[in-house]
């Protein structure tokens, strides 16, 4: 589920929630949070009015119009893919691990490979790739057909 933090009149969209939240800063992550948050319609105003490819606005009729539009806005906000404090993270030597380890060997690694390494089904080693490795843990995975097959990379930088 994606998380939206509020800092002022900043939104950003993260994967798992941050670490602390600190005075003055909101954690929404449906569109009741928003119309429960106490904000003002002149603050709901300032942070629609900030959001890129907004249409500026000076007053919004209503709060729950307010939290409507600001949420349908938020969902189209790219999610960071950093990883923040407290997310998850492989133990070491789960096969997680090693299909991590796997990828991000020079030669990056086939289904095929990570089948034999892990004893796992096809579509159970897409399915780590596409919603664990990228979603969950937000790491770059990059896949490329070769004469050996699809062989998935994790760049060095985007090492866990």
């Amino acid at each position: 589920m994606t998380l939206y933090v509020i800092r002022g009149d900043s939104v950003t969209a993260q994967i798992s929630p941050p670490a602390s939240i600190s005075e003055g800063e909101l954690l929404a992550q449906s569109i009741e949070d928003i119309e429960a948050s106490g904000l003002s319609k002149a603050e709901l105003t300032a942070i629609w009015n900030a959001l890129p490819g907004a249409t500026k606005l000076a007053k919004f009729k209503d709060r729950k119009a307010a939290a409507q539009r600001l949420w349908t806005a938020f969902a189209k906000l790219p999610v960071d893919p950093g990883r923040v404090a407290g997310s998850p993270s492989p133990r070491t030597g789960s096969k997680q691990a090693q299909i991590i380890d796997l990828f991000q060997r020079a030669e990056g690694a086939t289904v095929a490979e990570v089948i034999a390494a892990t004893g796992w089904q096809p579509h159970t080693v897409r399915g780590i790739v596409s919603g664990t490795l990228k979603k969950k843990l937000g790491l770059t995975v990059i896949s490329a057909k070769e004469e050996r097959g699809r062989v998935y990379r994790i760049p060095a930088q985007a090492a866990v």
